[in-house]
């Protein structure tokens, strides 16, 4: 196969003007222009640019919003966000990636009445309206359930049908007001302070069912969330679907996504509390069985302690014997021991015995002073002295010494 070269001197693009070429050709075809997608891959960068990636069912195409433009919004973009953005289509040259250069973005659909939704939003947050420490406690156990709605409203019939369902015992109040059209806020309103007046309920249920932001408007406005605040009553707010968020939902003390999750929301199931009550009263026997048990291996333990007087007596007798006979064994031991002991001594004693050793042919001689003599010097010639014998005693004079 033979290539089809260029003729000699014809011109050769390179790869930055063909993309040039490119990218002026898109930016005079598609001036800036809105488009609409969801919101992917969003990826906020540290200068603050903002990249994603804007899709439909079919297609997607990669977006940057610039800091000077995203520092302009009002509002956080998220992914899985519907928008309309107006934005040049170009191509980003260093890459050849075909891309949409966003100037503006807005939410999709949403119109002047969104916008006042997020201010009034933002207002009252500011104020502290909607601040979690502020919120009372939904009761775990009501006596009397009041629900603020239209009586036409279907969702009247889910809630009546939820709380007969999962607790028929427990009775119900409905303060009845418009939930749609002109003046339906002002409406609520009165029946919230009803409510309040009468002070029979222990926890209102604010309800309605879905409906376009135009429908669920009325729940927007800022007297009805001054007024679910106000509320001595906890108030529980189901409007609309699960992915409907209003002004009173934030306000109120619970949002629950629907009517019907309103009232599971504040009804104790009767089903789960017989269970409940059938679980506790089952480890309260256990737990009573058990220390029962516990009591009585404690009596046996006390009755194989437990002695009869006969017994004790006998063994007290027993005891006494032994005691005397160990007594006795060790007072002969005893005695045996001092008389050993004053053997010994007497033996010790004799040998010192000075008798003793005069019967030895030993003799003890006195001065006239009556002291033992030991050395002749000790002695005049003349004086008089004793010779104590084993038998007798001589007394002489002394006539010479040597």
């Amino acid at each position: 196969m033979e290539l089809d070269f260029p003729p000699a001197g014809s011109a050769v693009l390179s790869v930055s003007q063909l993309l040039r070429s490119a990218r002026d050709l898109l930016e005079r075809r598609f001036p800036l222009q809105w488009i609409a997608g969801e919101i992917s891959n969003l990826r906020p960068a540290a200068s603050g640019h903002l990249y994603f990636t804007i899709k439909d069912d079919a297609a997607q195409v990669d977006c940057v919003m610039f800091k000077s433009r995203a520092a302009a919004l009002e509002w956080k973009p998220a992914d899985g966000l519907r928008v309309e953005v107006r934005a040049l289509v170009t191509l980003y040259e260093p890459r050849g990636r075909f891309q949409l250069n966003v100037e503006g973005m807005r939410r999709a659909g949403l119109g002047p009445l969104y916008e006042r939704f997020l201010k009034l939003k933002d207002k009252l947050a500011r104020e502290g309206l909607f601040d979690p420490d502020a919120k009372r406690p939904i009761p775990e156990h009501p006596m009397q359930i009041g629900v603020v709605t239209s009586l036409a409203a279907a969702a009247l019939r889910d809630v009546l049908t939820t709380l007969r369902r999962r607790n028929p015992s427990i009775p119900v109040v409905v303060y009845p007001a418009p939930v749609q059209g002109e003046g339906a806020a002002a409406k609520l309103v009165q029946a919230l302070a009803s409510a309040n007046a009468r002070a029979e309920c222990d926890v209102l249920l604010l309800v309605r069912g879905g409906g376009s932001i135009e429908d669920l408007w009325q729940f927007n406005e800022e007297t009805l969330a001054r007024a679910i605040r106000a509320s001595a009553i906890p108030v529980v707010v189901g409007v609309g679907h699960e992915t409907d968020f209003t002004i009173a939902d934030f306000a109120a003390d619970a949002r629950a996504p629907t009517p019907t999750a309103a009232a599971e929301l504040v009804s104790p199931s009767l089903e789960a509390l017989r269970e409940r009550i059938a679980a506790t009263a089952l480890r309260i026997s256990r737990q009573t069985a058990r220390k029962l048990e516990y009591a009585m291996q404690a009596v046996d333990g006390l009755a194989r302690r437990l002695v009869h007087p006969a017994e004790r007596l006998r063994a007290l007798r027993q005891n006494l014997v032994h005691l005397g006979a160990r007594l006795a064994t060790a007072m002969k031991h005893r005695l045996a021991q001092i008389r050993a002991q004053l053997d010994r001594s007497e033996t010790k004693l004799s040998g010192l015995d000075h008798l003793a050793v005069l019967a030895r042919g030993y003799s003890l001689t006195l001065n006239s002073a009556s002291e033992i003599l030991r050395d002749a010097a000790a002695v005049a010639v003349g004086e008089r002295i004793v010779t104590t014998l084993a038998r007798g005693s001589i007394e002489s004079e002394v006539k010479s010494k040597a």
